[in-house]
């Protein structure tokens, strides 16, 4: 299909985003990398009065480290995050993820914000925003907010953005020594949507898992903590049968969509599956049916 008519504005710096965020209001929608709203608009599933591409804000690429925690530019691509020694050294469970994100033209194009604000409950980055305890940094005309990513996911592809507010960053607490991640998901096809996806971040001490972390995908109408997996998993011994009866409980309190190709039962059962994956991998736990 062909889009809908729409003005277009290309802003070069934040300020002036928000000025243009906060002229258009509901009727704008933000261009990043373009992997998601450009087949929106082709589907007219969107049809703004406004798109404001902020390919050409400088400000809003790249990595640091500030204090104990990464701040990662919006526009940075899923590429540029996969490769960033920052991101690779203090959190490998987000490098690890987007690894899976679509192929490597998608990889190239799409950014970490932009998967952030489409708040796809099928997207693979959300449950690793969860399960780091990410903070999500907004600029609007009353100045700069955060908002912890557990607040930021508000419904399917809603997020707690204010209509003239752009985000900008996103803060992920580096984690210290101890720390395992890993992420698993299951999908009929390389460029399929992940039916499941399960991110873990677990640290051990002296033979026993002391803490767990678990963001789901696509287990309801936005990413998800495990939490009454990650209750269980706290104290448990880090061995195979302990995180085995840990995870049963994985999929408590989710409400996956049900489909006639992937029921509910089913993605409830491939949750408590790849979360055990995951969880084992993640502690470092190895053995005979540890896969």
């Amino acid at each position: 299909m062909i889009p809908a008519a729409f003005d277009y504005a290309c802003p070069t710096s934040v300020d002036e985003a928000v000025r243009l965020l906060a002229e258009c209001g509901e009727e704008a929608k933000v261009l990043a990398g373009g992997q998601s709203l450009l087949p929106m608009l082709r589907r007219r599933a969107a049809s703004p009065r406004w798109v404001i591409d902020v390919n050409r804000v400088p400000r809003l690429r790249g990595v640091r480290q500030e204090a104990d925690s990464l701040v990662i530019g919006a526009m940075t691509t899923h590429h540029d995050v996969i490769h960033d020694e920052l991101v690779r050294r203090h959190a490998p469970l987000l490098a690890m993820a987007t690894e899976t994100v679509g192929d490597p033209a998608v990889r190239h194009r799409g950014t970490i914000g932009g998967s952030a604000a489409h708040a796809d409950p099928a997207g693979d980055l959300p449950p690793v925003m969860l399960a780091l305890n990410a903070v999500m940094v907004s600029r609007g005309p009353r100045g700069r907010r955060t908002v912890p990513a557990a607040d930021f996911f508000v419904d399917r592809l809603v997020n707690a953005l204010e209509a003239d507010e752009l985000l900008v960053g996103i803060r992920v607490p580096a984690l210290g020594e101890g720390w395992g991640f890993h992420y698993e998901k299951f999908q009929f096809s390389a460029q399929a949507t992940t039916w499941v996806g399960v991110a873990a971040a677990v640290r051990r001490e002296s033979g026993s898992i002391v803490e767990a972390r678990i963001g789901l995908a696509n287990m309801g109408a936005t990413p998800l903590r495990a939490s009454a997996a990650e209750a269980a998993l706290a104290g448990a011994d880090a061995t195979e049968d302990a995180v085995a009866r840990a995870v049963g409980t994985a999929a408590r309190g989710a409400s996956p969509m049900s489909r006639p190709s992937a029921p509910s039962e089913y993605r409830a059962h491939l949750a408590r599956v790849l979360t055990r994956r995951a969880v084992l991998a993640a502690a470092g736990i190895t053995g005979r049916n540890a896969v």
